[in-house]
């Protein structure tokens, strides 16, 4: 789903009423339906409901969610920020049909007011004050609006973007902003929204009906949906067998850290590849062979601190040969003979290869080594791991964490999948996508071995598919978790938990990928 501007977001309406033939008063009305039915959905227990509105669009949309609400039987009460005169066009079209006798507000002593308190203090609170069209800062009556808003202590939930917000800021945003613990936005999702923290729970994106051939966008930035994953988790061929789906061989585990490399080659089964094999340093064998009796392993030379030789290289290269992708890192070690052996694995080999934890760090001032050109290469750092390879700092990274991805993808001709809050997965040709499944919990040892091996197998799956596989990937990985973290909480929640919650979050997704509405949440 294309991420867009407002000014973008602007012209998509423009299109969709003059060349698509959609009055504009229909997207608003679909608008503020959207806003009304998501209330009814996530609260339904409210008997009282206050929209506070401003004089433009936003409002227009608020007076539209007023009276769809009232038309459903709730109690609304409605806070106009400007004299009835002021409002315009298809706001003034909507407040005529409003059927409510407002609260009108003009001064801020407005606000202390018996009526205008009473509105504040409804059960829920809808905030239409300002929308994506509005540049920072707030000013005169909307921000002591807003502050009451925030002072309220009543659930607010957001039309299309909290006021005072700037839609197209990705960083801080400054000045004054409402609080929101919803949003509803309509048609496609602003940077704001998916790259911010400005909403405590969810965002729903709903169609109000434009059509996609309407929605274009200049950022080359795409959010995640179900939408994307479901054409390739769907039901399989029933003369389906084990080698259609692919054969993952994982590479690494040193002492102390063969659970890394077992959980990388499970992951991988579970995320549907039909064969996994795990390579280790032969002492580590029976620990990997241990931990799932569906991993088949390969024992291979070790050094004497019980790390992958230099000697496996050629074991490794035959290894590779019939093998669909090649993992490689997953508690590797940085034993320096070890890392010279991974530069060579990689630049020798030309299966399909995704690269993870200590095998990036091999890369560590030689990350010009690092080309997918001609073949499908895929790296996985976390901020450390990005910044090593880079030769700068975490801070660095993460104060622009889009260029660093995509810049990095395009300079090295692969697919950067760079770990965090909204993880990002940059294409080669500068498009990056956001995910947003995922919680706080999976900041946890392990994690991030079961992604490697999740990207490996659904690589495994879809080879003449690579980029979209990645997503899937990352997208369900981060489902996973979500699953997981309903019943073990984000403190107890552990990596293998993971793999429990894969088999729900592929259900999940294809049922959500039925949806009209797509919703960005933390809870689900």
């Amino acid at each position: 789903m294309k991420i867009v501007t407002a000014a973008e977001m602007r012209e998509i309406d423009r299109v969709t009423t003059e060349r698509f033939g959609v009055p504009s008063l229909t997207l608003m009305e679909n608008a503020g339906s959207a806003v009304a039915s998501f209330i009814h959905s996530r609260y339904p227990e409210a008997k009282t409901i206050g929209v506070i509105c401003g004089k433009g669009n936003n409002g227009g949309d608020g007076f539209v969610a007023a009276r769809k609400l009232r038309e459903n039987g709730k109690e609304v009460r409605v806070l106009l920020l400007a004299d009835p005169s002021e409002l315009r066009g298809d706001a003034a079209a909507m407040f005529s049909k409003l059927g409510i006798t407002p609260v009108v507000v003009k001064s801020s002593d407005d606000l202390q007011k018996k009526d205008a308190q009473a509105t504040l203090s409804a059960d829920v609170l809808v905030d239409a004050i300002l929308g994506t069209g509005f540049r920072p800062p707030v000013s005169g009556l909307y921000v002591d609006a807003v502050a009451a808003l925030n002072a309220s202590g009543k659930p607010v939930v957001a039309v299309d973007i909290p006021s005072g917000a700037d839609a197209d800021a990705i960083g801080q945003q400054s000045g004054v902003v409402a609080r929101a613990d919803a949003a509803v936005t309509f048609t496609a999702p602003k940077p704001a929204l998916v790259m911010g923290s400005l909403v405590a729970g969810p965002t729903v994106i709903a169609p109000i009906g434009s059509p996609n051939e309407a929605i274009a966008s200049s950022l080359s930035l795409s959010l995640i949906t179900p939408h994307d994953i479901a054409p390739l988790i769907g039901p399989r061929p029933a003369d389906s067998n084990k080698g259609s789906f692919g054969h993952v061989l994982v590479v690494g585990g040193s002492l102390g850290k063969a659970g890394s490399v077992a959980m990388a080659g499970i992951a991988a089964l579970r995320s549907g590849a039909g064969l996994a094999t795990v390579a280790t340093a032969k002492s580590m064998l029976p620990t990997v062979a241990g931990f799932h009796p569906e991993l088949m392993t390969e024992p291979l030379h070790e050094t004497g601190q019980g790390t992958i030789s230099s000697d496996a290289l050629d074991s490794l290269q035959a290894l590779a040969k019939g093998k669909t992708v090649l993992a490689i890192g997953p508690g590797i070690s940085r034993n320096e003979e070890t890392a010279a052996l991974v530069r060579k694995l990689v630049a020798q080999t030309l299966v399909p290869v995704v690269l993870d934890a200590d095998g990036l760090n091999a890369f560590e001032g030689k990350s010009d080594e690092l080309n997918g050109k001609n073949k499908t290469f895929v790296i996985t750092p976390h901020p450390g791991e990005m910044a090593r390879l880079m030769n700068t700092t975490i801070p660095e990274v993460q104060k622009d964490r889009l260029k660093v991805a995509r810049d990095f993808a395009r300079e090295h001709e692969l697919i950067v999948v760079l770990k965090g809050h909204r993880t990002l997965i940059a294409h080669p040709n500068g498009d990056v996508w956001v995910n947003t499944t995922g919680n706080p919990g999976m900041a946890t040892g392990g994690t991030g071995d079961i992604l490697t091996g999740m990207v490996a197998g659904m690589l495994a799956q879809h080879p003449k598919q690579p980029f979209e596989a990645v997503i899937a990937a990352v997208y369900l990985h981060g489902f996973a978790g979500d699953v997981a973290c309903e019943s073990k909480g984000e403190h107890s929640l552990i990596a293998t938990d993971l793999l429990a919650g894969l088999p729900d979050a592929f259900r999940r997704t294809r049922v959500l990928a039925n949806s009209k509405t797509v919703e960005i949440s933390r809870s689900l």
